[in-house]
């Protein structure tokens, strides 16, 4: 089931992220535009220094006087390298020697250019710009000064830059997610703790819910309060309205029977009696477990209906087996559980030939209305497929010839069905038939 928990933190922590990711791409944007002012600087300062050292030279050509040259354009590979060209000569920056390097076009009137290239296997940024000397002639006065500098150093400081911008703002992320786990666990406390009162009054731990909630859920507390209450009334009321009902109409039946003149009234009267019966039972049946209702041990009940069955069966040489039912619990009625219990022994003990087997167990891996499993069977000629469901219905009976109003399995049926369990049968290890019944419980 989704959680609401989970719901609202993957909801907040999904616009975190983008934010987060919104205002790393603005920083990286930032960060990035400030390198290139600084390569920018960079060229520009080495520019002016390259052009403030040239001298003519004996040639014709141009070139920096000696020992004013960087340290950087003198070593090979340095990453920082230079050239002056005009349109009969060439200078270049020993910083050069063995790369494959291009500066680009010579340029004229003025002209200024940025670009990027590979020398050997570094990339570079060139600048190049246009110079003209007075004093000379024409065609020697128009150079091309270029500076290159390497993007090596640029690129490593940009991946740390980003490197340590995604770990502080992933490490911010985590403790801004786990800070809003931890404040939907305070303010959800209220909500789990609902949850978990609503769980011990369906099991049967209390009757109501308590109180001190907030004032979001002091209303659904109190109402839920009122409503358990309430039911429980009109539990009680609708039973002792269906006991009085039942009461007056055993006066009239018995009257009847006894005025009756002919075997076909008498056995007429009887079926009313076991309709009515039926009705009346399956009425008053609680519909589920009640809310808020004290578990019912098993083998209390199971112990009290044996006693009566071996003195009802005083006749019949007749065992009933209790087996694996210690610390067995109906959340329900006991009532309906003696009712129900009572019709699946009194059916086994009327086709059994000398055994009758009951157990209860319970199943925390199953479902709410089905952790409580109870099996009665019998070493009897047993129910054919064929008439496991037939069975089930009211009036029906396996042997026409067997007394009885074909009333108790239906009623059974109809009280598993009402607490939302489940009725299974199929043949026994003993011989004959087994009733499987999964009702609430613990």
């Amino acid at each position: 089931m989704h959680s609401l928990s989970r719901r609202l933190l993957i909801s907040v922590s999904v616009p975190i992220a983008l934010f987060c990711g919104v205002v790393m791409l603005v920083l990286d944007t930032g960060f990035r535009a400030v390198a290139q002012r600084s390569l920018q600087e960079e060229l520009d300062r080495q520019m002016v220094a390259l052009i403030a050292a040239v001298e003519p030279q004996p040639d014709g050509g141009y070139a920096p006087a000696p020992q004013s040259l960087q340290p950087s354009l003198e070593t090979p590979g340095s990453g920082v390298y230079a050239q002056i060209r005009s349109a009969g000569h060439q200078w270049r920056s020993p910083s050069t020697a063995g790369l494959s390097s291009d500066f680009g076009p010579l340029l004229s009137g003025g002209e200024r250019s940025l670009s990027y290239a590979t020398f050997g296997d570094d990339r570079v940024a060139i600048e190049s710009r246009s110079i003209q000397f007075e004093g000379e002639p024409a065609e020697a006065r128009s150079l091309t000064f270029s500076v290159a500098t390497s993007l090596g150093p640029y690129q490593q400081e940009l991946w740390r830059f980003r490197r340590e911008l995604g770990s502080w703002f992933l490490a911010l992320m985590m403790l801004l997610l786990v800070t809003l786990a931890a404040l939907l666990h305070w303010v959800l406390g209220p909500v789990r703790r609902m949850e978990r009162e609503i769980h011990e009054v369906e099991e049967g731990q209390r009757e109501r819910l308590g109180g001190s909630y907030p004032r979001e859920l002091a209303g659904v507390a109190r109402n839920l309060n009122a409503l358990l209450i309430g039911e429980r009334k009109r539990v009680a009321r609708y039973r002792d309205t269906l006991g009085n009902l039942a009461h007056s109409l055993k006066t009239p039946l018995a009257v009847m029977r006894a005025e009756g003149a002919n075997a076909t009234v008498s056995s007429e009267i009887d079926r009313m009696s076991g309709i009515i019966e039926h009705q009346l039972k399956r009425a008053a049946a609680s519909g589920g477990a009640l809310l808020g209702q004290a578990p019912v041990e098993v083998s209390q009940v199971a112990a009290e209906l044996r006693a009566t069955l071996l003195r009802v069966y005083a006749g019949k040489d007749l065992a009933i087996e209790l087996a694996g039912i210690p610390g067995a619990q109906f959340i329900g009625d006991r009532g309906d559980l003696t009712e129900l219990l009572g019709n699946l022994l009194d059916n086994a003990c009327k086709w059994c030939r000398t055994r009758v087997r009951f157990s209860a167990s319970s199943d925390d891996g199953a479902q709410p209305r089905e952790k409580l499993s109870l099996v009665v069977e019998d070493d009897g000629p047993g129910i054919s497929a064929d008439d496991r469901a037939r069975v089930l219905q009211r009036g029906v009976r396996a042997d026409e010839k067997v007394p009885g109003h074909g009333l108790g399995l239906a009623m059974v049926h109809d009280t598993v069905d009402l607490y939302g369990g489940s009725l299974a049968i199929d043949g026994s290890p003993l011989g004959g038939a087994r009733f499987t019944v999964r009702l609430p419980g613990r």
